[in-house]
């Protein structure tokens, strides 16, 4: 799974990603389209609960969840008409799986912002326009051969052109897919198209040195329009996290208290991202590793194992798990066993975002 950072030119794009991926990639220039292919980089997930169990289970390392980030271009308007390298910029955010979108909400005289007036609102609703641009032209291009496909007995075909109607109508009202409503047999049938709209999208308010917590007026009308399509807003001082990102372990907490925050603000990105996503954590611990893995929300047992390696959902059996709660109040598995906590699970559980794990398959 995968988040693509989007935004007008100018906005901190770059800088976040930077920071986020402590990346050393060369700032971007001060002007449009300096990025021009996307940069990818991996971000770490911060997650107490990997503290909490290495107290009582300690490895010899620990591994946090991740999640990847693709750092794309900026989009202009007319982006959907080709302006400023559109296409291909739209094209790569058909690719990613969630949308962050970074906003500018800071003034800086050094900083040109592209439409000449710092103004968050409307670069939302530029970016949106230019995604449902994208998404009416793409499916207007691809509804005559899904209708062509749908003339025999094929049900799914048959479908797939209602729903693609359906995706037409609710963009001509100047509504993003994400705020229509689909059924799961309806989602599958256009999941392969990649609509811009549909993605499910995090705002990241890029603020003021001074406004970290976002208090500023711009950042409450940011939240105002995004919770229209029910997205959450996260403000970020793109510029201090980048600097912080820099720092050794022994300055951040110096720089962090100086800044008035209690973690760099890109923690609390990277779980709003990891949300955003859809996604939940589980945890296997023993002396080797504690480790954090990904799965989607609504995930099986067994596919939960089949991300520690492909045959174990194959031959899964059964899973054995407790709950972090368990552990710190038995403080051993040994005793949670003893105590008779340690549940066993099979193929039909669905997951919880915490569990510890142990899995039983056929080899």
């Amino acid at each position: 799974m995968e988040a693509g950072i989007v935004g007008l030119p100018n906005v901190g794009k770059s800088t976040l990603f930077n920071a986020l991926t402590m990346s050393k990639t060369a700032q971007s220039a001060n002007y449009p389209f300096c990025t021009i292919e996307p940069n990818e980089g991996m971000v770490s997930v911060p997650d107490g609960r990997l503290e909490r169990i290495t107290k009582l289970i300690p490895p010899q390392k620990v591994i946090p969840a991740a999640l990847k980030l693709v750092d794309i271009a900026g989009i202009v308007k007319g982006a959907s008409e080709g302006q400023g390298l559109g296409n291909k910029f739209l094209s790569h955010i058909r690719e990613v799986d969630a949308i962050l979108q970074v906003v500018r909400c800071f003034d800086d005289p050094d900083v040109i912002h592209v439409s000449g007036k710092v103004d968050p609102l409307s670069d939302m609703e530029t970016i949106e326009i230019e995604l449902m641009l994208a998404d009416i032209q793409h499916l207007e291009n691809m509804l005559p051969k899904a209708e062509r496909s749908a003339k025999g007995a094929d049900k799914d075909a048959k479908l797939k052109v209602e729903v693609m109607k359906k995706c037409l109508a609710h963009l001509g009202e100047q509504k993003p897919l994400r705020t229509m409503p689909l059924d799961e047999a309806e989602r599958k049938a256009i999941k392969e198209l990649g609509l811009l709209t549909a993605k499910p999208i995090l705002y990241v308010a890029n603020v003021d040195e001074n406004d970290v917590e976002g208090k500023s007026p711009l950042v409450p009308a940011v939240r105002a329009a995004a919770a229209k399509s029910g997205a959450e807003v996260v403000p970020v001082c793109a510029k201090i996290e980048a600097e912080i990102a820099e720092l050794d372990e022994a300055d951040r907490a110096e720089m962090l208290e100086g800044a008035g925050l209690t973690e760099p603000a890109l923690a609390v990105l990277a779980r709003a991202a990891y949300k955003t996503l859809g996604l939940q954590s589980y945890f296997t611990a023993g002396e080797k590793e504690v480790r954090a893995w990904t799965v989607p929300v609504g995930a099986t047992a067994p596919q939960a194992a089949g991300v520690i390696h492909t045959d174990f959902e194959k031959g899964f059996i059964r899973a054995e798990i407790y709950s972090l709660d368990d552990l710190e109040q038995y403080k051993s598995e040994k005793e949670i066993r003893a105590a008779g906590k340690l549940r066993v699970e099979g193929k039909d559980y669905v997951m919880r975002d915490g569990d510890i794990c142990h899995f039983l398959v056929n080899k």
